[in-house]
């Protein structure tokens, strides 16, 4: 079997030598702009998205905060509905018991 030439050895290391600094200029090149957009972003006043769902689950959650304390203000104003009609009723009857009275 041939051996092979030490030209080629060579050539391998110095292209696996480059292909390393390429994938890091790469990475670098990368975390630079996320930087940049990040700046760019907070210079725009703009929000993150993480933010905005944040605050609409926020806004969700005192929806059905709200939603339900509507309910039981409803229930709550029924129930005295049928209070004052019971009072209302009692009133009747207590005032025709006086009338019994002072005919009596």
């Amino acid at each position: 079997m041939a051996e092979r030439p030490r030209f080629f050895d060579d050539l391998a290391g110095v292209a696996g030598g480059a292909m390393s600094a390429l994938v890091g200029m790469r990475e670098e090149i990368e975390a630079i702009a996320r930087a940049r957009i990040d700046e760019a972003i907070r210079r725009l006043d703009l929000v993150k998205r993480e933010d905005l769902d944040a605050t609409a689950e926020l806004a969700a959650r005192a929806r059905a905060g709200h939603e339900a304390a509507e309910a039981e203000l409803r229930e709550a104003r029924q129930r005295i509905g049928a209070l004052e009609v019971q009072v209302a009723a009692l009133e009747i009857r207590v005032a025709a018991l006086e009338t019994r009275k002072d005919s009596a």
